[in-house]
């Protein structure tokens, strides 16, 4: 027994080494061999008993973890002059742990009984548990302040960017944080505007050149009018915000549930776990368990937190930052799904056949405590047979389980056929001083297939329980094609040699069957095409179903941090099933239709917004490679000139009709194509091309492109006279028939390239 650690030694080593957990892990550590490995076992099992330690599957941890984002009060300075800080949130019976807080350089003062918002890390020093780093301070809402600062004398002033804004706002010697002329920086008001003069601010970030990749998100949140700083009133209610208890809810903490997000995810409010369905009338189904963040309770109707929100409509996503919906203290905090941290939550018990259908659901409110925040990737590596130490004690009892359900849900999908357009997502990456450090597409793994599957479950479930309690609520509406936009893309399917029958109600397997016919030259022309030819979904309270999807009746309920919409489906759960005061108010009922017009359209500027930052981020990353030469596919073509999708990035670019050769090209907007009136040349939607970029404008996200080759070939030039400007002889006006021939052409082409490869 000499080499047996005793209790203490073995809780230090716990939590220095939170990779190696096991019982194996902690023999090795302390050389136990033979037969003292059963009285570690003992000494394990008495720690266990005694609330210090948590066995999940052949692994030992500490129960007792505070959330990685939490409100803080702090301390007196130590005798070294050093800030620790309380936990104001503590769910563990021993000790409360000590918080060391580091401030940094642009951090506010902060001193003895301030309660601030703080991020936490895991610590290694012997004397504290956590270190802490500044969010705000509760209590305290400064406004945020973007512009360009001009020196003068000793301080300066911050010029706005926001267009038809005249205001300047002083800055003193101390505030400017080391701000050069010229700069695009952060403030924060810091006192009451004078008598006379400017307000006063104080600089708290400096972005750098406004041209730079890392002043991208800033201006266009300013460009489009994306409110990104709280009023004092909504920020007041979310610090008052206390965490929701048990009293009400049925307690679900003892059901593994785990958060599956991306590895850099911002906030967890959704929590999924499965198992197989004991039923013996069953026979190969499986119980899926969803559970949301149960924001309805926090933000109640018509208060001032649900007045910002509804404004807002929805989290606004930018490569470095993202502008939320909620104030960190819910996003970040009281209504994210922290791993072993009990949250409120709305969750759905799914049963579902073995070949994937809704047999039956039930909704509860309950407090759920996550087992694991995994990431897709780690989730993924686990179901593949390489585990990571944290996610190893799951892979049977729950991993294994969750990707069994989602192989019955394929089934059931494989039947409906909703629209399969699977398009590269890309991914910018930014390095530590905000600039583009890479491009790539985003892996499509199971596990992000698994997520979105038991989503869209919900979902139905959802939209469906709301339909027949015959509670209001906002669908999440997709109409087919518009007869216009569906005859557009019958041209161009047949133009490339396929067909997309008529005389038929449109179903998504008819486009699914047009996708999968198109060969390898021509899958780019109909994937394109179908996207294009697709309504924009939006919100109504009426149903019109989802056409994408290929379902009746769709209403978002799995992310009520970022989307107003699932807020409103949450408290009308609430109201139908009548578990409190919080449910959907008579006012919101009589304005729902409203409230659906407000939030599409805040949804389409949120796109619009990082739309945009994504292409000046991607013409920041490329304004070194001018003159390289690029390989791409054609996306779009207009009178102007043609769009190209670059294989490498992604991004989209320009190439001018002066580019396309010394030619006149005519316009065809139906089939959208271009012909050269001498050469009979014909660019279509898909056609590979290698271009050279000419010019990069990291400030409107613009590339123009050169056109080096076509369909392997250098352009014609054709016999025009148009001093390389592409404007020779027009053709004559089209007759009757000749859309017939020039699709024949195309067909002819297409049939050649498929016999060359």
């Amino acid at each position: 027994m000499s080499n047996i650690p005793s209790k203490d030694q073995i809780l230090k080593w716990i939590t220095d080494n939170p990779g190696k957990r096991s019982k194996r892990d902690i023999a090795k550590a302390f050389g136990i061999k033979g037969a003292a490995r059963i009285d570690l076992k003992r000494i394990l099992k008495e720690l266990q008993a005694e609330g210090h330690l948590e066995k999940t599957g052949r692994t030992y941890r500490d129960p007792e973890k505070l959330p990685p984002v939490t409100i803080l009060s702090v301390q007196a300075p130590d005798d070294n002059g050093d800030l620790f800080a309380r936990p104001l949130e503590w769910h563990g019976e021993g000790a409360e742990p000590r918080v060391l807080y580091k401030p940094r350089t642009a951090d506010p003062a902060v001193g003895q009984g301030d309660r601030i918002l703080a991020k936490l890390f895991e610590a290694e020093g012997d004397d504290h548990h956590y270190t802490a780093r500044l969010i705000r301070k509760i209590g305290t809402n400064p406004r945020k302040i973007l512009g360009i600062f001009r020196k003068r004398d000793e301080g300066g002033v911050i010029s706005p960017i926001s267009k038809g804004s005249d205001k300047e706002w002083q800055v003193r010697a101390g505030d400017t944080h080391g701000a050069k002329d010229g700069e695009l920086v952060e403030g924060e008001l810091a006192g009451p505007k004078a008598r006379m003069g400017a307000p006063r601010a104080r600089i708290t970030l400096r972005v750098g050149d406004p041209g730079e990749a890392r002043a991208v998100s800033l201006i266009a949140i300013h460009e489009h009018g994306i409110p990104d700083s709280f009023p004092d009133a909504v920020m007041a209610q979310a610090d008052a915000a206390k965490p929701a208890g048990l009293k009400g809810r049925e307690d679900l903490r003892d059901v593994p549930l785990v958060t599956i997000d991306p590895a850099d995810a911002r906030d967890h409010d959704d929590a999924c776990y499965a198992q197989a369905d004991d039923d013996p009338k069953n026979k190969g189904g499986h119980i899926i368990w969803v559970a949301i963040a149960d924001v309805a309770h926090y933000v109640t109707p018509d208060s001032a937190l649900d007045r910002e929100a509804r404004k807002r409509g929805n989290s606004t996503y930018f490569p470095d930052r993202v502008v939320p919906m909620l104030p960190d203290r819910l996003s970040g905090d009281l209504c994210s799904l922290h791993e072993g941290v009990p949250r409120a939550v709305i969750a759905v018990r799914m049963v579902i056949d073995a070949k994937g259908q809704k047999i039956g659901h039930t909704f509860h409110r309950g407090l759920m405590k996550s087992h694991a925040s995994l990431s897709y990737e780690e989730a993924q590596a686990a179901q593949d047979g390489t585990p990571s130490a944290r996610a190893e004690p799951l892979v049977k009892g729950v991993i294994r389980p969750l990707f069994a359900a989602y192989d019955a849900l394929k089934i059931a999908r494989a039947k409906r056929q909703p629209l399969e357009l699977d398009l590269p997502e890309r991914r910018i990456e930014l390095d530590d001083n905000g600039k583009v450090s890479s491009v790539a597409f985003k892996d499509r793994l199971d596990a992000h297939k698994l997520i979105e599957e038991f989503m869209v479950l919900a979902n139905v479930a959802a939209a469906e329980t709301l339909i027949a309690k015959r509670t209001p609520l906002l669908f999440r509406v997709h109409e087919e094609p518009s007869p216009e936009k569906l005859e557009a893309l019958r041209e161009v399917a047949d133009s490339a040699g396929l067909t997309l029958a008529k005389g038929q109600v449109l179903q998504t397997r008819h486009l699914n069957d047009l996708l999968r016919a198109a060969g390898e030259d021509t899958s780019e022309l109909i994937s394109i095409s179908t996207l294009r030819s697709m309504q924009q979904a939006y919100y109504n309270p009426e149903n019109f179903g989802h056409f994408g999807l290929a379902l009746k009746s769709y209403a978002h309920f799995t992310s009520p941090i970022r989307r107003y919409a699932d807020l409103i489906v949450h408290r009308a759960l609430v109201s139908a099933h009548g578990w409190g005061k919080d449910g959907l108010s008579a006012e919101e009922i009589e304005r729902l239709e409203d409230t659906a017009k407000l939030i599409s359209g805040t949804e389409r500027r949120s796109m619009v917004a990082e739309r945009d930052t994504s292409d000046r981020y991607l013409a920041a990353f490329l304004s070194d490679r001018v003159g390289a030469e690029f390989g791409g596919r054609i996306s779009g073509i207009a009178k102007f000139g043609v769009f190209v999708k670059l294989d490498e990035t992604g991004a989209d670019g320009l190439l001018p009709m002066r580019s396309l050769g010394r030619e006149y090209f005519h316009y065809d907007a139906e089939a959208q194509t271009l012909m050269g009136a001498d050469t009979g040349t014909m660019i279509s939607i898909g056609d590979r091309v290698l271009v050279k970029l000419a010019e990069a404008v990291p400030v409107t996200g613009g590339l123009i492109l050169e056109l080096l080759e076509h369909d392997g070939k250098a352009p014609a030039k054709g016999a025009g006279r148009g001093g390389g400007r592409g404007r020779g002889k027009p053709p004559a006006r089209r007759k009757v028939g000749a859309s017939k021939g020039r699709k024949a052409k195309l067909r002819k082409k297409t049939a050649r390239t498929r016999t060359k490869d």
